[in-house]
This record gives C-alpha cells, structure tokens and sequence, in this order.
C-alpha cells in the first residue's frame, strides 16, 4: 500500500517538472525606451530679396461701362450727352487707353483715369477737337502724330501726369497749355515754335531749371498772358519772357538776384509773384519794380530788410515773412508828402499792405497813413 502512494508521488513530480522545463521563456520588458532617430534641426528659409513698394496699384479697378447710347459711334467706355452731342465724357471710368474718338466730338473729358500713353490711332477721326482734358493720369509719353491728326486744338491739359519733357510738335493754334505737377526737366528746342495764339503757359510744379530755359524759348508767343514757373528750381529770373506779359508767377524757386533792367520793356504787366525765394535787399535794384502797369506785387516768404520802391497805380503789396525792421513812408511814398492829394484820384492807389512775419511792431507810422490814403488794410 506505502508503494503505491510513494509510486504516485514520483509520478507527479516527474510530470510537473517536465510542464516547468517545456514551458517557453518569455522575454523581459526592456525598462528603457529604444533610442528614437533624432530630427534633423529646423533652418529658417533664406530671405527672398524684396524689391521697393510699387507706387502704383498693380490692379488697376475694371473700367466703368455706361448704358448703351442714342449715339451708335459712342465708346461704351464713354458717356455721350444727347444735350452735348459734341462732348466725349469718359472722366474717371478707369481707363488705360483712350477709345476710338468720334469725328462729331469738339470736346473731350479723359481726366482721373488710368492711362500711360496717348497715341495717335484714337484722334484718326477727331479732327475738329477743340478741347482736350488728360488731367491726372500717368502718362508719361505723348505721340507727336497726335497733334498732326487735331490741328484745330485750342485747349489741352495735361497736368498732374508723369512727363519728363514738353510734347513735341504741339499744334501752332494752341492758346492754353497746362502742363502743371509733372517731372519735365526738359523743353526740346523749338517746341513752342509758331505757337503765336498762346495766351497760357502753366508749367507749375515741374523740375525746370536755369539751363532748360533758353533765351530763345519763349520768343515766338507773342500772346501769352500768363507764365507760370512756380515751384521749380529756378536760380534766375528766366531770359526772353514776351513783353506783352501780364502775369508772371515765379513763387518756390531759389531766385536770389534780379536784374537792374530785367522789367524794363514789359508794356503790360500787372501780375508778379516772387513768394518763397531768396530775394535779399542785394539782389533786389531799387526801382526794379517801378512799373506803372504793376498792380500786384508779392514778395512774401523771402530775406528782404527794407520796403523796395513802387509805383504809384501799385494796389496789392505783399511784404510779409521778411525781415523788415522799420518802414518809412516819406521814402516809400510815390510822392513827396507835402503834395496836394485833396483830389483822392491823385494819391497813390495802395489799398492793401501786408507786413506780417516781420520785426515790425504796430502803431503803423503816420507818415505811411499820409501818403496811401487809400489803404483799406494794413496787416502788421
């Protein structure tokens, strides 16, 4: 009976060692993480190389199509007034070109648009223009056939565009010419040949100087009425101005000096601005604007330290933002001040004095009352 039991045991033991050394060994957990392959570091792109801002839009807003017309020959850019059926409206439409202009139009609107040249192919047909607006473009070339095509042209405006030089072979019946706020440093010469209808010369606001005023270039505009080379860079009083002249706008240039007898010969002149240049006693000769034509003068903004000698018809005097210390009237006075003004027709016809900006202190001096009796306002 022991044997059995004891048989028994040893068979049981046999079996369960044979489970423990049959059993498969299961591999420990690693207790660290496999090394992971690192990232390659992070370089910043190179810099793209950046040109300056573009001044201009570089899309430009779509053009404005207006309703269809009663004219079949009218742009659909355009505006065509059946109660101006000779006017060409195709202001602020956001044009870059100039349509096909119709034969019928004596008048022509092109101001506030977008538009870099003009060609000749839109005028083929327009040879009765008399009127031509491109104002506020930017326009930088005009093609000289333009004008072959409209000789007629009496009015053109062409400011606040980006021309570089005056329009060649500009129509010889032109009588107003604006050319005002462009870049023009240069006149071709000739340019202004034959033009003797001319009555206004606006080149106002350009980059002019000395050497681009020849003094041949305004010989032949024996009309013209009105010059304006204000804001400039003018050093000088400009050579050969027409003596027919009546008004002369000369204002932000850096004119210091003024010839003795540079007004001598004018037969008209009524109008001259000198504001903001440097204008000292020096270069201003005593008489120099002892015209009997002068009626407004303006000399404000500049280095003078006396009142300059005027004419008796003189009515507008501006002074102011100089550096005047005193004021004489005995000697400013066109007249001896003993004279007999009781006829008021006689007296000097100043009406308005402005001394402001400079080291004057008011009351006006009495001798300055006596003479220019017909001062309605003296600014100090």
């Amino acid at each position: 009976m022991r044997a059995g039991v004891g048989l028994f045991s040893a068979l049981a033991l046999f079996l369960l060692m044979g489970a423990v050394f049959t059993q498969r060994v299961r591999p420990r957990k690693p207790t660290k993480r496999p090394a992971t392959a690192r990232k390659p570091p992070f370089r910043q792109p190179a810099p793209v190389p950046v040109g300056p801002e573009p001044q201009e839009p570089t899309d430009f807003p779509p053009p404005i199509l207006g309703p269809p017309s009663i004219f079949p020959d009218c742009p659909r850019e355009c505006f065509c007034s059946p109660s101006y059926p000779s006017a060409l409206n195709c202001e602020n439409r956001n044009l870059r070109a100039i349509p096909v202009i119709p034969s019928r139009i004596h008048y022509l609107y092109m101001q506030n648009n977008y538009i870099s040249e003009v060609t000749a192919e839109p005028f083929i047909n327009a040879t009765e223009l008399r009127w031509v607006n491109l104002a506020n473009n930017r326009i930088q070339r005009v093609d000289k056939k333009v004008f072959e095509k409209i000789p007629g042209l009496l009015y053109l405006y062409l400011q606040r565009n980006k021309l570089k030089e005056v329009p060649s072979d500009l129509p010889a019946g032109l009588e107003q010419l604006r050319l005002a706020r462009n870049h023009i440093s240069k006149i071709p010469s000739g340019a202004f040949n034959k033009m003797e209808h001319l009555t206004l010369l606006d080149l106002y606001h350009n980059e002019l100087r000395d050497s681009d005023l020849g003094r041949n270039t305004f010989k032949d505009l024996k009309s013209l009425m009105q010059l304006n080379l204000a804001h400039n860079v003018l050093r000088k009083m400009p050579a050969g101005v027409p003596a027919g002249l009546i008004q002369l706008f000369l204002d932000r240039n850096g004119i210091d000096d003024i010839p003795k007898n540079y007004f001598q010969g004018f037969t008209h002149l009524a109008f001259v601005r000198l504001n903001y240049n440097q204008l000292s006693d020096k270069g201003v000769p005593k008489a120099v604007f002892n015209l009997s034509t002068l009626l407004d003068l303006q000399l404000a903004h500049n280095q003078l330290s006396s009142v300059p000698l005027f004419n008796a018809h003189l009515e507008h005097l501006h002074l102011n933002h100089n550096s005047i210390e005193s004021i004489n009237g005995t000697q400013i006075c066109p007249y001896s001040l003993q004279a007999d003004f009781s006829d008021h027709n006689l007296a000097p016809r100043l009406r308005y004095l402005r001394l402001d900006g400079n080291h004057l202190n008011p009351p006006v001096p009495l001798d300055v009352i006596m003479c220019f009796r017909h001062l309605h306002s003296i600014v100090i």
